[in-house]
């Protein structure tokens, strides 16, 4: 028959709660702190991508402004030209339409009117009476200048998005991405309507009158 030993003097018994303690904290550093950090990770690329649209669209916005008075300056020399600028009139009110709606219907109203206005100085290029004009060289200059400020701002918002993108896509973000609200942020590309050359009218040309014979006086 086995006798009982008891626990040695000044031992004291293990608590129960210790096991569930370690299982909670193991679940917790294991599983948890990695899911929390993941979504933190998750809205610092969201708030990278929404501050870096938030300066491309502020590029845009100065592209948007300055087209009324572009227009203003060539329009009355253009008058066989209504048709873009009747695309243009149409561009600039689907964007300030879109100015509340989502980022892609934003990008979409941006690349229409670059389009319109691409169309629109490749017509002024050929009408030489306009590239006199001052106040059509500095509007052009400007608009240039904000051209070059919105390519930049293109690139290092597509940078941050695509970034953003491929982290919510990635195992366990995904779930995380699903569970949250965290939708995939749309990328800007530049229209490739603005690539096409259009048809410039320049109306009929003057006709030049053929050379008049000079007469020869006959020798004696």
């Amino acid at each position: 028959m086995a006798i009982p030993t008891s626990p040695p003097s000044g031992a004291k018994p293990r608590p129960r709660w210790l096991l569930p303690a370690a299982i909670v904290a193991g679940v917790f550093f294991l599983i948890v702190l990695p899911l929390i950090a993941s979504y933190n990770g998750m809205v610092n690329k969201q708030q990278a991508v929404d501050q870096k649209f938030a300066d491309l669209d502020a590029t845009l916005q100065r592209r948007h402004d300055l087209i009324p008075q572009l227009i203003g300056a060539v329009r009355g020399a253009l008058g066989q030209e209504q048709k873009v600028f009747g695309d243009l009139a149409k561009a600039r009110e689907n964007y300030a339409g879109a100015r509340n709606g989502s980022d892609t219907d934003k990008v979409a109203a941006a690349n229409q009117e670059g389009a319109a206005l691409a169309r629109l100085l490749v017509i002024v290029e050929n009408y030489p009476q306009l590239q006199s004009i001052q106040a059509v060289q500095d509007l052009q200059t400007q608009i240039e200048g904000t051209e070059n400020r919105i390519n930049v701002a293109r690139q290092d918002y597509n940078a941050v998005a695509t970034q953003y993108n491929t982290s919510i896509r990635r195992f366990p973000r995904s779930l995380l991405a699903g569970m949250f609200g965290f939708d995939k942020k749309p990328l800007f590309s530049a229209s490739t309507e603005s690539r096409d050359v259009p048809t410039v009218d320049l109306g009929p040309q003057p006709s030049v009158p053929p050379p008049t014979a000079v007469p020869t006086t006959a020798k004696p």
